[in-house]
């Protein structure tokens, strides 16, 4: 591990790009080791995920998430000539504990475990609505619990809160019910939640559309005996979109400027360079 880290940093300088509108910072050896550890694991990922050479953009935005960007990296491993107390292998090194202590933890699945698939879901998590406040106080106003979303594969979380006044005159009569549409019209994945008078309630729910569902429906209020006057007040309202692991990191790869650190053509000019 020690002579492949070696090489990746003989490399870095070929692979990072040299254009930068802003005075390059040098980075610390601390963080640059943190940098060094990270871009061997998204490396190791893309290995294990068979990622296409051609799409490796995985590395700026690896820069960005500690503050940096590729000109600073660049320029603090050429600052390295220039510094008599620092050495580039001694951040090598500690790059090396970082990843031996991250494979005990982990047992060899360090190269999986919160790494590019769940930074690109994270960055491709999108909010279809956030509404603060929804009162119902008459039959009428149902007609603004009714929410339907259109849908592409991938996970569809719904939270809001409820509480249900002592004007409600329905008791237990109420309740919420969500359900997929599917191609052919037809409901799918159907799950109902009792209203409960009383103290406020939490609720919570992830559905899982694939490609042959069309609509998410959301009703957050229906009547299961005859409609009396209701009282109840929705809040913290949100449906969030997460999409799937592999569809995420392929948007990350297109998004991202064409930085590939450590990609093996760089491996390979680098120990060409050493000989």
């Amino acid at each position: 591990m020690k002579r492949i880290l070696s090489i990746l940093a003989a490399g870095l300088l070929a692979a990072l790009a040299a254009a930068s509108c802003h005075r390059p910072t040098v980075i610390p050896d601390d963080e640059l080791a943190l940098i060094f550890r990270d871009a061997y694991l998204s490396n190791a990922y893309a290995n294990d995920a068979r990622a296409r050479r051609d799409s490796l953009r995985i590395y700026e935005p690896l820069f960005a998430r500690y503050g940096y960007t590729a000109a600073d990296v660049e320029h603090t491993i050429g600052t390295f000539s220039r510094r008599k107390s620092a050495r580039l292998s001694d951040v090598v090194e500690r790059a090396i504990d970082l990843l031996e202590e991250e494979g005990l933890r982990y047992e060899g699945e360090v190269a999986v475990l919160d790494t590019i698939d769940r930074v690109a879901q994270r960055t491709f998590t999108r909010t279809l609505l956030a509404d603060s406040l929804l009162r119902v106080s008459s039959p009428a106003d149902t007609a603004r619990t009714r929410l339907v979303f259109d849908v592409e594969p991938g996970e569809y979380r719904v939270a809001y809160r409820y509480e249900i006044d002592s004007l409600d005159a329905n008791g237990r009569s109420m309740r919420s019910e969500f359900w997929l549409e599917n191609e052919r019209g037809a409901r799918s994945s159907v799950y109902y939640q009792t209203l409960r008078p009383g103290r406020p309630e939490r609720f919570r729910r992830t559905f899982n559309a694939d490609s042959t569902h069309r609509r998410l429906h959301i009703d957050l209020l229906r009547f299961t005996a005859p409609p009396r006057r209701p009282s109840i007040r929705f809040s913290d309202i949100e449906v969030i979109r997460i999409p799937p692991a592999a569809q995420a990191v392929d948007s990350l790869y297109l998004l991202q400027l064409n930085v590939r650190i450590f990609a093996d053509e760089f491996l390979r000019a680098a120990a060409a360079d050493s000989l």
